[in-house]
C-alpha cells in the first residue's frame, strides 16, 4: 500500500512539474506573424518578338533570372511540363442562368489545357466550398463533375475557393505547372480567408492564377431578384451614403489606381501595389481580388458573356499555358526578408521585344 502511495504522489510530482498544455489561444493570439522560408520557386516564362508573337524553341542556356537583382542558378525547361489544375466553378444563386454555358467545359479541359500527361480537379463555390472532384486523368469524370454543378446560396466565397484549391496543389509534385483556373465573377462576399494570406500562400506555392471573368453586366441582368436589405434610417439620412457630386470613388483596380488602362496598369504600376497590400489593408483590391491573383502570379484574365465567348476563352488561356518556359531555382538570397522581384532576360536576343514572368513573391513575416 505504502509503495503504491508513493508511486501515486510522485506522478502527481512529475504531472505538477509538467509545461501546461498548449492553448488554442484567442484569435489576436492566432493572429500573430508565422516566420515562413522559400527553398524552391518556379516560375513560368513567356518569350515575345516585336510583333507581340511567342517565340518557341529558345535554348535552356539563353536565360538568366534574377531574383532581387541577384543572378541565381536556374533550370529551365523547355519541353512541355506536366500539368495539375484545379478548376474553381463559382456556383451561387446570382450567375444560375450563366451556369448552363459553364456546364459544357468539361470536354475541353482534357483536349486544350491538362493534355494526357496532366490532371485536374473540380472546386465549386457559393455559401460554401466543395470539392466536386479529386484530381483525375479521366476526361469522364473531369466532365461529368463540371455538368453536375447547380446554383446554391447567395454568398461567393471565392478567395476561400482559391486558398482550398492551393492546399490542393500543395500537394502535387513541384515539378509540375502548378495552375488555378477560376471560372466566375471577379468579386467576393463573404470568404473567411483574406486576401493578402491567400496571395501569399499561392505565390509560395508557385501556382499560376488564371480568371475566366463572368460579365458583371451579364450576371447583373440575368440574376434573379434580390430582396435587399431594409432602409431604417430617417429620410434624411437614406442618401448619406452616396458619393458626393464630383469626387471619385475608391479604385477598385491597378488601371483605376494609375489613371488609365495599357502601360499604366503594367508589371511597374503594379508591384508597389502589392507590396502595400502585404504590409497593408489594400482597398484596391477589395472589389476585384481575381485581378490581384492574376497579376501576383503571372496569370492573365480572360473574359465571356456566352458559350462560344467562353470556349474561345478557355482555347486562349490552353495556348497560354503550352507557350511557356518553366524556369525553377533555389534562392541564394532567402535571408533577404520581404519583398523579392523576380526578372527574366535573354541577353543577346535583339529579336525578342519582352520576357513576361511572375513579378516576384513575398518572404519573410506572415501577413496576418
Amino acid at each position: 500500500m505504502q509503495r503504491i502511495l508513493s508511486t501515486t504522489l510522485l506522478c502527481g510530482l512529475l504531472a505538477a512539474q509538467q509545461p501546461p498544455p498548449a492553448q488554442q489561444g484567442t484569435p489576436e493570439q492566432m493572429d500573430r506573424p508565422i516566420s515562413v522560408t522559400v527553398d524552391y520557386v518556379s516560375t513560368p516564362a513567356w518569350v515575345y518578338d516585336r510583333d507581340g508573337a511567342t517565340i518557341s524553341g529558345v535554348r535552356p542556356e539563353a536565360f538568366r533570372l534574377f531574383d532581387n537583382g541577384k543572378e541565381q542558378k536556374i533550370q529551365v525547361d523547355v519541353s512541355f511540363t506536366p500539368i495539375s489544375l484545379v478548376i474553381c466553378l463559382q456556383a451561387n444563386s446570382h450567375v444560375q442562368q450563366m451556369l448552363p454555358q459553364v456546364r459544357k467545359i468539361g470536354n475541353l479541359i482534357k483536349p486544350l489545357l491538362i493534355g494526357e500527361q496532366g490532371e485536374a480537379a473540380v472546386i465549386t463555390y457559393h455559401g460554401k466550398v466543395t470539392v466536386a472532384q479529386d484530381f483525375t486523368n479521366d476526361a469522364d469524370q473531369i466532365t461529368t463533375a463540371i455538368s453536375k454543378i447547380f446554383p446554391g446560396s447567395d454568398s461567393n466565397r471565392m478567395i476561400d475557393a482559391v486558398d482550398q484549391a492551393t492546399r490542393m496543389l500543395r500537394s502535387r509534385p513541384r515539378n509540375r505547372q502548378r495552375i488555378i483556373m477560376l471560372v466566375g465573377e471577379t468579386r467576393d462576399v463573404s470568404s473567411e480567408t483574406r486576401l493578402r494570406t491567400a496571395l501569399m500562400n499561392i505565390q509560395l506555392s508557385n501556382i499560376t492564377f488564371y480568371g475566366v471573368d463572368m460579365s458583371r453586366f451579364m450576371t447583373t441582368l440575368t440574376a434573379p431578384p434580390s430582396p435587399g436589405r431594409p432602409e431604417n434610417r430617417p429620410p434624411a439620412l437614406a442618401g448619406a451614403a452616396t458619393i458626393p457630386t464630383g469626387l471619385a470613388a475608391t479604385p477598385t483596380t491597378v488601371a483605376q489606381a494609375n489613371g488609365g488602362g495599357g502601360a499604366n496598369a503594367g508589371r511597374a504600376e503594379f508591384i508597389p501595389l502589392l507590396v502595400e497590400l502585404f504590409r497593408d489593408a489594400k482597398a484596391i483590391f477589395k472589389n476585384n481580388p481575381v485581378e490581384a491573383f492574376t497579376k501576383a502570379t503571372g496569370g492573365v484574365e480572360f473574359g465571356f458573356h456566352s458559350s462560344r465567348t467562353l470556349e474561345d476563352a478557355i482555347q486562349q488561356l490552353g495556348e497560354q499555358i503550352h507557350s511557356s518556359y518553366m524556369i525553377s531555382y533555389s534562392p541564394n538570397n532567402r535571408e533577404e526578408t520581404g519583398w523579392h522581384e523576380i526578372k527574366v532576360d535573354l541577353p543577346g536576343r535583339p529579336d525578342i521585344k519582352k520576357v513576361v514572368t511572375r513579378p516576384g513573391y513575398w518572404l519573410g513575416a506572415s501577413v496576418k
